[in-house]
């Protein structure tokens, strides 16, 4: 009922600020304009916490609008509560809890909270269209995937889409959002026009790509202390993101030339073999590589060389539980429709994604689980939402049930509406690269982008790549949501690969400082054990895992976390970019130099938990870590409830052993439990299951129930081990409230 009162609230408070509306101006003297256009402005409310700025051209007396990109999860929030042409006008205006003085010489709007406390102020360059706002002294976080440094600030950026659009070898490819938070508390996403930002000084600014696109400008201002708040704004403005299956959180391994049908199911039985968990294999297309599962680049037909029998190899690799995803192109300019439009056969166009998506249909049906679209760095804004939204909607064509995979190398703002993965493109096995990736997964999930990973490794071997950066490398992969394997040597991407002294076909060609490892490197008994060790342990995190992403699905909040997300308030957490929160209660460390016996970690306030020792550490502080070959620094924070399940080989594995549910002690937590059959839309329709679960720290208890709108999902019983600093209880949850007591 408040959120109804709250609604209407605003709906009054638009009708009210309707009253702002001016006459336009009689003379041309009196006419607003920027960039040599007469111009109109509307300020529109969002929601209390967001407003909405257009800057439109008018033309033969008719105001333009924002084009429709696809990007926004609608195109209008209702009437504007200002909309003004003339000089003068009301200075001060109302929507939400944002108070905002407008001025025209410059045109600039100071936004402030309700109360008058000052957030920022925009300011329109009346003879460019540029937009100028102060940079302040708190980090510039988001624009999306790749680009320079964590924090913004003192950088430009050119916001170029593509494998060429900046340091592909380290930052790798990128993916500009713009999508820029502050850590002191506002937000903005510039709808359109595309431009370029400037950082450098004190006052930064956004330059449209040309003069005569600089209109219409239309910019979306988000103003919270709450960065749970700003991550919901930008969710409400662009999508939240929908449940990709549970098996596309387990490990994924990807494949490049291939000898034979004999090797393609050896390499699956291998990892059965050697009980090295795994859910997913992917194959690479011919053209990318002398041998790929199609004929030729861009074709959908089998090559018969090393899939002679399509629908009998996938028959056995499912039959073995592996799901399998096919890497594919596009070679069109552009892309338009959606995939359910009907393909004129008699005029087949490609651009169209009806006729496109038909292209795929025919392998799709022999099996086929999920897709690798790669390429589209030429595709504007629209086209590549186009595609991210063709294989989520397509594959439901046929199976209108079932969760579609496609990890994707291009997209844009409301990709994540289409359950879409990302990876970071053709990095370089470098440990700049490494130290790099982190930040730029950070980043990616500040800008909506969720479900993001890169080549473990580095897609290009360089003198670099030994066996310890793969395993520091697979480390990482294991605490992104995309944990995947890829690269050239690919036989190195092998948990086993490092004991065989075969790196596979060598692919050395095209790229700069590309090398071969040493054959010294590739007898390293210690690599598979490390690996196995990670696996396990991404296996048995699964629970938590899915949780956080049905949170995400829920609230916009990543898996991968700016430590700024949940500590706001502590400068030193929001500036970290080499350190990240897991979900809510777990703070990884990668480690990225070369033979580290230390890691420094910068631990926020409150308590913590060494994840591997669980030796209690006060927070607040940078500590030193000593790490060997095998250990990444994981700290868990007080008040956790983490649940643990048993090692499986498949996501999709049964298994009769109870989950373990881990409290740690120290402050009061909550964690809900959530579970669904990890394939189908039945969640949809109530058929989830959230086991809430809290812990009271001064009572010493942790009590369980049902959340509300879920019910308890087969088995009836549910057999919990609940540990507390080595007390462990084992309880029988069957849907009725309980409480465990230490």
């Amino acid at each position: 009922m408040k959120h109804c009162n709250r609604r209407d609230a605003l709906k009054a408070l638009g009708a009210a600020s309707a009253s702002l509306l001016l006459p336009r101006a009689a003379a041309r003297g009196q006419t607003l304009q920027a960039a040599g256009q007469d111009l109109e402005v509307q300020v529109a409310t969002v929601s209390e916490h967001t407003a909405r700025f257009s800057i439109l051209p008018i033309t033969a007396g008719r105001t333009g609008s924002a084009s429709d990109d696809g990007s926004l999860v609608q195109t209008s929030w209702g009437a504007p509560i200002a909309r003004l042409r003339a000089k003068p006008w009301p200075s001060v205006i109302h929507s939400g809890n944002l108070r905002i003085t407008i001025s025209n010489s410059p045109l600039a709007f100071a936004i402030a909270t309700a109360d008058g406390r000052p957030i920022q102020t925009l300011r329109i360059d009346v003879q460019t269209g540029a937009l100028a706002f102060d940079t302040g002294n708190a980090p510039l976080l988001g624009l999306g995937e790749g680009g320079p440094q964590f924090d913004r600030r003192g950088s430009t950026d050119a916001m170029v889409n593509g494998q060429g659009g900046y340091e592909l070898k380290t930052h790798g490819a990128r993916l500009p959002i713009p999508w820029l938070v502050s850590a002191s508390g506002w937000a903005m996403f510039i709808h359109q026009p595309a431009g370029a930002f400037d950082f450098r000084g004190a006052e930064s600014r956004f330059t449209p790509g040309a003069r005569e696109h600089a209109l219409p400008l239309d910019i979306f201002f988000v103003g919270s202390q709450d960065p749970q708040i700003v991550m919901q704004e930008y969710a409400r403005l662009t999508g939240y993101p929908e449940m990709p299956p549970l098996w596309s959180f387990g490990y994924q391994q990807s494949h490049r030339t291939l000898a034979s049908r004999e090797e393609v199911l050896a390499e699956a039985k291998t990892f059965r073999d050697k009980k090295l968990p795994c859910d997913a294999l992917i194959y690479l297309g011919t053209g990318f590589c002398p041998s790929g599962w199609n004929i030729a680049n861009g074709s959908f037909s089998w090559n018969s060389q090393v899939f002679p029998d399509p629908k009998e190899i996938l028959r056995q690799l499912h039959e073995d539980h592996f799901k399998v995803a096919l890497h594919c192109v596009i070679l069109s300019g552009e892309l338009r429709g959606r995939a359910h439009d009907p393909c004129n056969v008699a005029r087949f166009d490609e651009e169209e994604a009806g006729c496109y998506w038909d292209a795929h249909r025919k392998v799709f049906a022999d099996g086929v689980d999920g897709w690798w679209p790669d390429e589209g760095d030429w595709l504007d804004v629209s086209s590549r939402l186009v595609r991210n939204r063709m294989y989520w909607e397509g594959p439901q064509l046929d199976r209108p049930n079932e969760r579609p995979y496609a990890l994707h190398r291009n997209g844009y703002a409301g990709m994540q509406r289409y359950g879409a993965f990302l990876w970071s493109g053709d990095v370089f096995s470098t440990w700049e690269t490494l130290r790099t990736q982190v930040p730029i997964g950070i980043n990616s999930g500040l800008t909506g982008l969720p479900f993001w990973g890169t080549d473990i490794g580095g897609f290009v071997p360089t003198k670099e790549f030994n066996s310890e950066l793969y395993l520091r490398w697979f480390q990482f992969g294991a605490f992104c949501p995309l944990f995947r394997c890829h690269g050239r040597t690919w036989k190195l991407r092998l948990p086993w690969g490092w004991n065989t002294g075969d790196p596979g076909p060598v692919e050395v060609r095209n790229y700069d400082g590309a090398a071969t490892p040493d054959v010294s490197q590739l007898h390293d008994e210690r690599v598979e054990p490390i690996c196995r060790k990670y696996l396990e342990l991404r296996y048995r995190m699964l629970p938590y895992l899915y949780g956080a992403v049905r949170e995400c699905a829920q609230t916009g909040m990543p898996v991968m976390r700016a430590l700024w997300l949940h500590y706001p308030g502590d400068a030193v957490a929001s500036a970290r970019g080499d350190e990240y929160l897991w979900g809510r209660d777990i703070l990884v460390a990668p480690v990225t130099e070369p033979t580290a016996r230390t890691r420094l970690v910068y631990l926020p306030r409150g308590s913590w938990y060494d994840f591997w020792t669980e030796d209690r550490i006060d927070g607040g502080r940078e500590i030193t870590r000593a790490v060997d070959l095998e250990t990444i620094p994981l700290y868990v924070r007080a008040g956790a409830i983490l649940p643990f399940g048993p090692v499986k080989q498949y996501t999709g594995e049964r298994s009769d052993e109870p989950l373990s549910i881990r409290v740690y002690p120290g402050a009061d937590g909550e964690f809900l439990l959530y579970e669904d059959d990890g394939e189908s839309f039945d969640y949809r329709r109530g058929e989830w299951m959230g086991v809430q679960m809290r812990w009271n720290d001064a009572r010493r208890s942790l009590t369980m129930e049902l959340a509300k709108g879920s019910r308890l999902l087969p088995p009836a019983s549910r057999r919990f081990d609940v540990t507390v600093q080595s007390v462990v209880r084992t309880v029988h949850f069957e849907g009725r409230p309980l409480e465990v007591k230490f």
